[in-house]
């Protein structure tokens, strides 16, 4: 079996690979691009990367013998993990291997921001003897601003908190008692903008998080405050952030990572002396790579040469038979994860799985982390998969409890996730019908409901009246919305309701805003399936 090794991985990890006798292992010598590629991998087995090389979809479809990409490394996303997917290709990675050096490259960042080491040192270099030049601040009793306090934003908390700082921490995911755990203050957004001396970013780069170290951002913050991200490129707009250098607002940054990598030669940012340049060295210490190199080895042989699925980030880690089995379990935990979070708030002390019936029947490891995946999404973006869901939920004190009931209800199996934050308790049930096992929703918060766990999702809650039906279908067609389906539920007659559609796509926010004009439409909630 051909192994193609893309990237420089650690030589350990390449030797662990060439003991085995079933392997042809051929390392490239440089970065190749996708066309050079093409031909390359037409006979490989198996493709290990780290974030150099990207394997595309014309590279998975050019690789019919491929089964396996393994990344010495976190992230994926040089990876075309859906077209893998859909070929049935595993995708391995070698989850936390860089933590303690990205929190340490962090770190290492904030020192040299606080006394311009890299500016003092070029002056050096140039033959210069220039003190005053290079006056610093010092660390202790400031203020640092930690924007996600997942695993390396943990890492950081504690260094910092070491030398003397406050911490303020802005995570809408993280638990009051990890926040505690880790001597940090949780505080909303703009008051960690107002307060800090330093803002570190540690989150992943998704929808809410783009550009959202922007101008408007800036403004808000202290005046003279320092940025580090050491995280995604992305997250902080390169051109406001230039812009509020120049008018003093923003001290200095240090950055390893950048929207285009690596950044153009016309960079505006490289000219400004009080900004700090590092090419994505996050990962890149012996150990880290050491680590990742062999990891990724080892979990690849045990795929090839025994069946044995270990760190994938695209299936469960299950032999054959027994992914076939648990698969629609799979698919439903992570539909119900993925619906309470959505409909509960962000921050969540506890999750509770329950199976029933022919569910507890099944293994739960895997189901459990279906759930969590979905669960995690939102907070976590592209990032989670089933290898570091359950990291995940620690890093952000999300305690995770799973039971296996033997309670008589109405159905032959069942699948029940709660979340309970301080604030109130939210909670799905589904299940299968008919012998196809069709998979369906069936109850939302103690009201009985009977919704296809797919696309788009309408929750509103309502009196029971007449004429709320009609009008909810009046301004979804006055928006061109198309409704697939209906659930409703009600306690009593003329009390309150439940109702839930199945929409074609979703509706835009005008929408929304005339049913909440209706006095007797409550919460109105838009959830992505």
């Amino acid at each position: 079996m051909k192994i193609l090794i893309c990237d420089p991985v650690s030589p350990k990890g390449i030797s662990l690979l060439k003991s085995q006798p079933e392997f042809d292992v051929v390392v490239l010598d440089r970065r190749h691009s996708e066309s050079e590629l093409l031909p390359l991998v037409a006979d490989a087995t198996a493709i290990v990367v780290r974030s150099e090389t990207k394997i595309t979809r014309p590279i998975i479809e050019a690789a019919p013998q491929l089964r396996v990409v393994g990344r010495a490394g976190t992230g994926v996303d040089n990876i075309d993990v859906e077209a893998a997917t859909a070929r049935g290709i595993v995708v391995m990675n070698a989850p936390g291997g860089n933590t303690i050096s990205t929190a340490e490259l962090t770190f290492s960042m904030l020192l040299a921001l606080a006394r311009k080491i890299p500016q003092a040192h070029e002056s050096m270099k140039a033959g210069q003897w220039n003190r005053k030049a290079f006056q610093g601040i010092e660390l202790y009793g400031k203020t640092l601003g930690v924007l996600g306090l997942g695993r390396i934003g943990s890492e950081v908390a504690k260094r910092a908190v070491a030398f003397g700082m406050r911490v303020l921490a802005y995570d809408p995911y993280l638990s009051l008692a990890r926040a505690q755990a880790l001597q940090v203050e949780l505080v909303e957004l703009d008051r960690l903008y107002a307060e800090s001396d330093f803002i570190t970013v540690h989150m992943p780069l998704t929808d809410e998080t783009r550009n959202m170290l922007n101008a408007e951002a800036f403004a808000k913050m202290k005046r003279g405050v320092r940025i580090i991200n050491c995280a995604r490129g992305g997250i902080v707009n390169e051109s406001d952030l230039y812009h509020a250098i120049k008018s003093g607002q923003v001290a200095g940054a240090a950055l390893d990572v950048y929207e285009t990598e690596p950044p153009p030669a016309e960079f505006p940012l490289r000219s400004l002396p009080e900004v700090i340049m590092t090419p994505h060295l996050g990962a890149s210490t012996g150990e880290a790579q050491e680590h990742v190199g062999i990891e990724v080895a080892q979990a690849i042989t045990e795929y090839l040469l025994h069946g044995t699925v270990r760190n994938a980030v695209n299936v469960p880690n299950l032999d054959a038979k027994t992914f076939a089995l648990v698969k629609p379990y799979l698919n439903l935990g992570e539909k119900l994860g993925r619906l309470v979070a959505q409909l509960g708030p962000k921050r969540n002390e506890r999750l509770v799985i329950t199976y029933g019936g022919r569910a507890a029947e099944m293994p739960g490891d895997p189901i459990a982390r279906a759930v969590l995946k979905g669960f995690l999404e939102s907070a976590e973006g592209k990032e989670v998969n089933y290898v570091n869901v359950r990291i995940i939920a620690k890093s952000i004190g999300l305690v995770v409890e799973e039971i296996k009931s033997s309670e008589e209800v109405d159905f032959t199996e069942w699948l029940h996730v709660a979340a309970y934050s301080r604030e109130r308790k939210v909670e799905a049930a589904g299940t299968f019908y008919g012998p196809r096992g069709q998979a369906r929703i069936v109850r939302i918060n103690s009201h009985p409901v009977e919704i296809v766990p797919e696309g788009v999702l309408l929750f509103l809650t309502n009196k029971d009246r007449p004429g709320i039906v009609g009008l909810v279908g009046t301004v979804m067609g006055k928006h061109n919305v198309n409704i697939a389906a209906m659930s409703l539920n009600r306690d009593i007659a003329g009390g309150r309701a439940l109702t839930v559609l199945n929409l074609d796509s979703a509706p835009p926010k005008e929408a929304l805003a005339e049913l909440i004009k209706d006095p007797d439409i409550g919460d109105v909630h838009v959830v992505q399936l």
